[in-house]
């Protein structure tokens, strides 16, 4: 069932922290690979192993064996992907005890967080979560998104990047300056059909105002 409470987007920063995953299948393997994207620590605890999961690089440790009560008290967060409803819900509960954020794949009920579908481009993410309601309509509005984030995207924040700390390293705030004129489909459009000098002066023209 869905989570009928608002949901809380956070961006979790994972690098070089430990995460646990519970499952061996391509489910679970897709959630892993998420993780190691993410900088973190992943460990693999699943009954039966499939050959994808086994093939994956970057994981700490892959133990093919049950999960064991309690032991997901060792980790920040953690994936159950097993496809077994009841251990699933064991890693939840587990988690719940020891303060640790779970996701149950494909069981609400069973999480104490959701992952919505990113759509990437560079430093830039969105994510979009329908709460459990329905998962495939957040994967065509992710891919409709994605649609629309095209590398100039990524340029564009690279810029805006190197303009606040400009700011910041001349003594001001980033908060005085009006971005709105820096970030919209103009802007986009200068960048994408190579008119990167005229989106700079663009730029500088709304850091001097």
């Amino acid at each position: 069932m869905p989570v009928e409470t608002a949901v809380y987007p956070v961006a979790l920063v994972l690098d070089g922290r430990r995460c646990l995953v519970v499952g061996g299948g391509h489910v679970a393997r897709r959630k892993a690979t998420g993780l190691l994207e993410a900088g973190a620590i992943v460990d693999v605890v699943a009954k039966e192993v499939l050959a994808p999961m086994r093939e994956l690089g970057g994981l700490t440790s892959l133990q093919q064996r049950p999960y064991r009560r309690g032991e997901v008290a060792g980790y920040r967060l953690a994936v159950a992907a097993t496809g077994d409803p009841e251990v699933n819900r064991a890693v939840f509960e587990d988690g719940e005890a020891a303060g640790v954020w779970v996701n149950s794949a494909d069981d609400p009920g069973s999480c104490s967080f959701i992952l919505p579908a990113v759509a990437r481009q560079g430093p830039v993410s969105v994510a979009i979560s329908t709460s459990g309601y329905s998962p495939a309509l957040a994967s065509w509005l992710k891919d409709h998104v994605t649609e629309h984030m095209g590398p100039e995207v990524a340029e564009l924040a690279g810029m805006l990047a190197e303009a606040r700390a400009r700011l910041k390293a001349a003594g001001r705030s980033t908060e005085e300056v009006d971005w709105r004129g820096t970030t919209d489909w103009a802007m986009l459009d200068l960048i994408r059909s190579g008119r990167r000098a005229e989106a700079k002066e663009r730029l500088e023209a709304c850091l001097s105002q």
